[in-house]
């Protein structure tokens, strides 16, 4: 099988190994059938060709793409500059792809749609994510109940459906929760890999960045420890099953 290029973005590297651990885990790939780029860490390789892979897979991180140039790290812009730079051919060849959280941000902002931190940012917790029609009708969908939990935390959202996209799930908070460009590119605002242990690391690591008050970390802990959030892994499940090729 030709490997998944995982691209990751977080420059904390507990919280890295955290989510591409659950990346695996939640998407049924093993360490031999991933390739994980660190994009904090350095530029992708010169050469890279997206034919050696089935699918490209984006992690979170805390960046924004609203942010302004002079607000962002030299990391932060590097990481950016790394991840737009593929999505032309992404897009052009509707290549597999599956962005999540900041991948959303990313694709639509790669398509003109404006992404600001206006309307729509959503607390770090869990949120009840809603299939439209066309959401009932997509493969990586398939069984999916037509409400369920996931678990969020961003602060800018997509704020209007991007020219080509398909609207797959809502939230009441935030409308635009999962997204199809073409036939195969795919961006979730919520994050498919992650569990109750995998937030409780990046409120843990994140508890400054302002995302909530720093002083209500253990409860946050709490509330996402007493959540039923299983579904979100079946969709990274099937994006893995359906575009796993020789």
């Amino acid at each position: 099988m030709k490997p998944f290029l995982v691209l990751q973005l977080r420059p904390e590297t507990e919280a890295s190994d955290d989510e591409f651990a659950a990346i695996l885990r939640k998407g049924g790939l093993t360490p031999d059938q991933a390739q994980r780029i660190r994009l904090d860490q350095g530029p992708l390789p010169e050469g890279l060709s997206l034919d050696t892979y089935s699918g490209v897979i984006v992690g979170g991180g805390p960046g924004c793409v609203s942010d302004p140039a002079d607000r962002k790290s030299c990391i932060e812009a590097r990481i950016e500059d790394a991840v737009m730079g593929l999505m032309p051919e992404i897009t052009a060849r509707d290549l597999p792809f599956m962005g999540c959280c900041y991948g959303i941000g990313i694709l639509a902002h790669h398509l003109g749609a404006p992404v600001t931190k206006e309307r729509y940012s959503e607390p770090v917790g869990a949120t009840t994510c809603v299939l439209t029609q066309a959401g009932r009708d997509d493969p990586l969908l398939a069984g999916v109940p037509d409400s369920f939990r996931a678990f969020v935390g961003h602060k800018e959202a997509v704020q209007a459906l991007p020219a080509g996209c398909v609207h797959l799930l809502a939230s009441e908070p935030c409308p635009y929760q999962m997204i199809r460009f073409g036939q195969n590119v795919y961006a979730t605002q919520f994050h498919p890999e992650a569990d109750s242990d995998g937030f409780e690391v990046r409120i843990r690591i994140y508890k400054d960045r302002g995302y909530f008050p720093p002083e209500t970390a253990a409860d946050l802990v709490a509330m996402c420890r007493a959540e039923d959030v299983h579904v979100p892994e079946g969709i990274l499940q099937r994006f893995v099953t359906r575009y796993a090729r020789d």
